[in-house]
């Protein structure tokens, strides 16, 4: 069954990879959305991901369902230990979801200034925590013997984790601030590019400082690299990207930017997978109680029923989701929109 649970913990990976490309410009757009100067762009950030933000959430409940079948126990001791900050992420993202339906519902001043505070303070809070989790991953978690977690919400709250969080909150609002000056135009597109510029500078400084923290002080991460030195080339294309980005921000390409701000969220996600795995929830200080795919897994008839169901099911989300950014590819001018 070993291929099997390799082929799981890969999908679950590509998931989760994908919802951060396309979700992520949606929370990066977020935490942008207050810089907005008028009201009128306000409404133009929100009319630039109102038809695929919640299309690009269903990676993520599709990730989510996923490591619920395939890995029963991950998804008990992720869910339990990180049980407060889910519901902060939850609510954040709710109050995100809601501000985007309900912004312009109501001709008043107050009522869009609530839900765009809302929208923006949601995006940005979920943005931090998807990152700070990621970073107890890879730092490990205090579990017992029965896989339970043993600590508190201030437990996930270690600088590594903090550190790993900001790196991937950097990441986000590059991302959507790219995503901004491609969507829009005028002086909201030429400021987008100036808000990108300035978040790639600290996406790159804090990558590199991870980078070297997690070198000096995480040793067990870099296991798999010891044993497969090709795979030190996955953190260095991530890097590559990173300044690929930098350099077509900087020449005023914001097309290829984004691009190179994908993949570098391809690099990142790729960096973290190969330095876990097969571990999936390491524990921390005492490697043996770690939760792998080998040790957590379901049934091999679950798995096979599922990567079926997978099979037939992803072309599927994937063709909606080519439509959907295919016919809403069009640029929004907030010269456009009255009021």
């Amino acid at each position: 069954m070993t291929g099997l649970q390799i082929t799981w913990f890969l999908l679950i990976g590509l998931l989760l990879t994908v919802y951060a490309i396309l979700d992520g410009f949606d929370l990066g757009l977020g935490f942008w959305h207050l810089f907005a100067k008028k009201d009128r762009e306000r409404r133009t950030m929100i009319r630039a991901v109102g038809p695929v933000w919640d299309g690009n959430e269903v990676w993520l409940l599709t990730g989510g369902g996923a490591i619920f079948a395939a890995f029963p126990p991950v998804y008990a001791t992720v869910f339990s230990g990180f049980y407060l900050a889910l519901m902060l992420l939850l609510l954040a993202l709710i109050f995100r979801a809601v501000s985007v339906e309900f912004h312009s519902k109501v001709e008043s001043a107050r009522w869009r200034t609530a839900w765009d505070y809302a929208f923006s303070v949601g995006s940005s809070l979920a943005a931090l925590l998807f990152g700070v989790a990621l970073g107890n991953l890879l730092r490990g978690l205090p579990l017992d013997a029965q896989g339970n977690f043993q600590g508190s919400f201030f437990t996930l709250l270690n600088p590594y984790a903090l550190l790993i969080g900001a790196t991937g909150f950097f990441m986000l609002i590059t991302h959507g601030a790219l995503y901004v000056s491609l969507k829009t135009g005028g002086e909201l597109e030429t400021r987008a590019r100036g808000w990108a510029k300035t978040a790639w500078y600290f996406y790159l400084g804090l990558f590199v400082l991870a980078s070297v923290i997690t070198i000096a002080a995480m040793p067990g991460l870099l296991d798999n690299y010891r044993h497969s030195p090709i795979l030190f080339g996955i953190p260095v294309l991530a890097l590559l990207f990173i300044v690929l980005m930098g350099i077509c921000i900087i020449k005023g390409n914001p097309r290829r930017a984004f691009l190179f701000s994908a993949l570098s969220i391809v690099g990142l996600m790729s960096t973290a997978g190969a330095s876990l795995f097969p571990r999936l929830v390491p524990a921390l200080g005492a490697p043996e109680l770690s939760l792998t795919a080998f040790n957590s897994s379901s049934s091999e008839l679950t798995l096979t029923t599922m990567l079926i169901l997978a099979l037939c099911g992803m072309p599927l989300v994937i063709a909606y989701t080519v439509w959907a950014h295919k016919k809403f590819a069009y640029k929004i001018n907030p010269g456009e929109l009255e009021g």
